[in-house]
């Protein structure tokens, strides 16, 4: 699954974009590269039954942003991603 995958799953799972949760997440003072993941985890599982993948995949933004490594960005395997750079508007609102 990419990255981005994981992140329209989590969408479809809270009926939330990931700017929103990132949003919440923020107000909860999870907020940059000092977060503890677990914390984090801990509150999407409690609020939104997310499992430890999906809010692992939030903790990356949270902690730093949409950019994401190229490693797999242009590839062709499963975990491959479109773009180094997350959408995080929800998928309704995705420049195809």
């Amino acid at each position: 699954m990419s990255f981005q995958a994981y992140l329209d799953k989590i969408e479809e799972k809270t009926g939330l974009t990931p700017r929103e949760l990132v949003d919440l997440a923020r107000e909860r003072g999870f907020e940059g590269p000092d977060t503890k993941a677990g914390a984090v985890a801990d509150w999407l599982k409690e609020d939104y039954d997310l499992g430890r993948g999906h809010a692992m995949a939030l903790v990356h933004v949270i902690k730093n942003g949409p950019k994401i490594g190229t490693k797999h960005v242009g590839t062709t395997g499963v975990h491959r991603d479109e773009s180094d750079t997350l959408w995080l508007d929800g998928k309704a609102t995705k420049p195809a």
